[in-house]
């Protein structure tokens, strides 16, 4: 009997433990080939991410190899070369993991059409997300929860899939051709994270005994007590589901936020121009368009001591504590006044985390367009570095320049002595024509 064939396309689910599409398809076949396609049309976007990327899928190849497979990679258009790859093998079935985005879902699209016209059969699975985007639906209509607290209610009571083993063997084809990874991309943080699944299990495993502080410290800028683990999810390194069951309680504060990032992927599946479009119904848009203020806050010279740290630590690390981003966004929508859709692309170059749901979700809820019931709340950003940076340890850390201002005088130093002033290196905040606000009074 013809041993089968099946191809798995791997995207943004470079993993082996908790993986439907890998686990299901290797349990089916007896022959499976992971491909990786190298997308020129993504090549450009982040080389952060492309560094990230590149490590995940060295070590995603070196566990592939335990198992008795491999890794297969190729370079091109993802559709074209799934076809070609399983005309080389005799393939007669892909395996896909579902996403959101534009991008992702004009790919399933065309992939389901070449895979039809080869006869091919094409199987999407979970695992981006702990709950299936629009698994679950809200009471009297919607394809989607709009407001998260009924969402969050919903998400916690759903009865999760169960999470799954890794395989423990995978065949390739005789004489398939795996292709190298290309040398890795030097990136643009020095201080960025190193992808790979082993890595992001280790990180697990050594943050949760700090998992019942979360609560409390998650919120301190200085103390930088939160799991680091976004860019691990972002490209499914580790299983969302497998964190949150190993975090437990489904309505507390770090299972919460996995909540979070579930409900912005059904967001965006239900609103996929979530990048480019105000999502709110009515939502008033009158913004400035000021090159030289964006360019200040993009390089984190804006005067405003809390709002430079964040960026500073964006640019160095790749990353930016979750209030800190937060902060950062709503000075400059509320503040500077300056379009949402100008802080997207700045955020989604930089981080290692950066994907669409998330990202241009979140910009939104701070920006007033987006799922916030309050949209017209803003982010005093002295109020906020007082209470969430009380001692001055976060910026002294990020802005250099102040680094001999001692305490919470370092959030306001245009109020200092003027002679001490005179001696820092360091702008004086951004003027916006006809404001007044009351933390530069």
């Amino acid at each position: 009997m013809t041993a089968s064939t099946a191809i798995v396309l791997l995207t943004r689910d470079l993993r082996v433990h908790d993986h439907p599409a890998l686990a299901t398809t290797c349990a089916a076949f007896d022959r499976v080939v992971p491909l990786f396609v190298l997308d020129p049309a993504l090549a450009d976007l982040s080389a952060n991410r492309t560094r990230f990327l590149h490590q995940a899928l060295a070590d995603l190849r070196t566990q592939l190899r335990e198992r008795g497979g491999d890794l297969v990679v190729r370079h091109g258009d993802p559709v074209a070369e799934t076809i070609r790859l399983a005309a080389e093998v005799g393939a007669t079935a892909v395996a896909l993991s579902a996403d959101v985005s534009h991008h992702a879902s004009r790919r399933e699209r065309r992939l389901r059409a070449e895979c039809e016209r080869h006869r091919l059969h094409l199987r999407l699975f979970p695992g981006l997300t702990v709950v299936e985007p629009g698994a679950l639906r809200p009471g009297g209509g919607g394809d989607h929860y709009r407001v998260f607290s009924p969402y969050h209610r919903a998400w916690a009571a759903n009865r999760w899939r169960e999470e799954l083993a890794a395989p423990r063997r995978i065949a390739l084809p005789d004489g398939v051709r795996v292709g190298r990874l290309p040398a890795l991309p030097a990136g643009d943080s020095p201080d960025a994270a190193s992808g790979g699944e082993r890595l992001a299990r280790q990180r697990l495993t050594a943050w949760l005994p700090d998992l019942t502080r979360y609560g409390d410290q998650h919120d301190d800028m200085a103390g930088d007590d939160t799991s680091r683990l976004s860019p691990y999810l972002r490209f499914g390194c580790v299983s969302p589901l497998a964190v949150a069951n190993r975090a437990g309680d489904r309505s507390g504060p770090f299972v919460r936020q996995l909540c979070w990032r579930d409900f912005y992927y059904q967001v965006t599946a239900a609103f996929p121009d979530i990048s480019t479009r105000a999502y709110r119904r009515g939502a008033t848009e009158q913004w400035r368009y000021d090159d030289d203020a964006l360019a200040a806050w993009t390089e984190g010279q804006t005067g405003m001591p809390i709002v430079d740290a964040g960026m500073r630590q964006l640019r160095a690390q790749g990353w930016m504590h979750n209030r800190a981003r937060l902060i950062t966004a709503g000075y400059l929508t509320k503040h500077l006044g300056q379009d949402w859709r100008s802080g997207v692309p700045v955020f989604f170059h930089w981080l290692l985390d950066g994907d669409v749901a998330n990202n241009s979700g979140n910009w939104q809820w701070v920006a007033g367009t987006g799922n916030d019931t309050k949209p017209y709340r803003g982010f005093n950003p002295v109020r906020q570095a007082e209470r969430y940076d009380p001692a001055g340890d976060y910026v002294r850390r990020w802005v250099p320049e102040l680094a001999g201002v001692h305490g919470k005088a370092v959030h306001q130093p245009w109020r200092l002595p003027d002679q001490l002033r005179r001696t820092l290196d360091y702008p004086p905040p951004l003027s916006v024509p006809g404001t007044d606000p009351v933390w530069l009074r």
